[in-house]
């Protein structure tokens, strides 16, 4: 922490934070709040990533966005939080009527929100049908037995649900990059593209949700923004949401 920040109340500092970057130059989705620029993030720093005030990352503005398009947000949703992003939970614990569950692999050394629990998404303690959306962004890399962890995320959403289920995907790779013997970090890194990635997923990732019961939405939806729009909102181009659905079976 910086000098400043040691005599500065949180409170304070957070109100000097949204004095300064109050701008129009971008806006987030999330928050809804305009800003003169979204912060560096990353190691190393990748410029334009995080929203000054919410702490958005653009996979999570991107998420937002899908699923205000596709109007999923609605009163009661029963909702599955899968390693919850701080910004998304704010936003979904408010709608009305929403039954809000949110669930991490808990690490030691690691802190978690208040009502978090360790959650293993391989053999999840919920019965079937438990919810109407499940966010799940970025973390299948990170589970080495992806295949039953979709199996359960299916066997969880209700009829008609959908879920976010957006991983780090390499487009121009047919195949996914897996090797279970690769332990090192760095090869990690050189490989699969972070420490504690276990996989690249390539354009096979579709099939595996499909394997695992889900109809799949695939949608690019920078790819229907223009330039302006793509910088505005802090974006991907690279970032594809991939979302789940569990069809209503209709009786014969």
């Amino acid at each position: 922490m910086t000098i400043l920040g040691r005599f500065i109340p949180t409170i304070l500092r957070s109100w000097i934070r949204h004095q300064v970057m109050r701008g129009d130059a971008v806006h987030c989705p999330v928050c809804d709040k305009g800003a003169i620029a979204y912060l560096p993030s990353g190691s190393p720093p990748r410029p334009h990533v995080l929203c000054p005030f919410c702490g958005s990352r653009e996979r999570a503005r991107m998420a937002w966005l899908f699923l205000e398009e596709r109007k999923v947000l609605r009163t009661g949703l029963r909702v599955l939080h899968v390693a919850p992003e701080q910004c998304l939970r704010e936003k979904l614990t408010v709608l009305p009527g929403v039954k809000y569950t949110a669930g991490d692999k808990f690490t030691p050394g690691y802190s978690y929100p208040r009502g978090t629990i360790d959650l293993d998404i391989t053999a999840m303690p919920f019965a079937n049908d438990s919810f109407d959306l499940i966010l799940c962004s970025h973390v299948l890399e990170h589970v080495p037995d992806d295949r039953r962890a979709m199996s359960e995320l299916h066997r969880v959403l209700a009829p008609g649900g959908m879920a976010i289920l957006m991983v780090p995907i390499a487009l121009d790779r047919a195949t996914t990059d897996e090797d279970p013997s690769v332990t090192d970090p760095q090869e990690r890194i050189r490989r699969f593209g972070q420490f504690d990635h276990v996989r690249l997923y390539g354009r096979d990732y579709v099939g595996r949700l499909k394997s695992a019961g889900f109809e799949v939405v695939e949608d690019a939806m920078t790819d229907r923004m223009s330039p302006a729009e793509v910088f505005r909102y802090g974006l991907l181009r690279s970032e594809v949401v991939h979302a789940g659905l569990k069809p209503v079976t209709v009786p014969r």
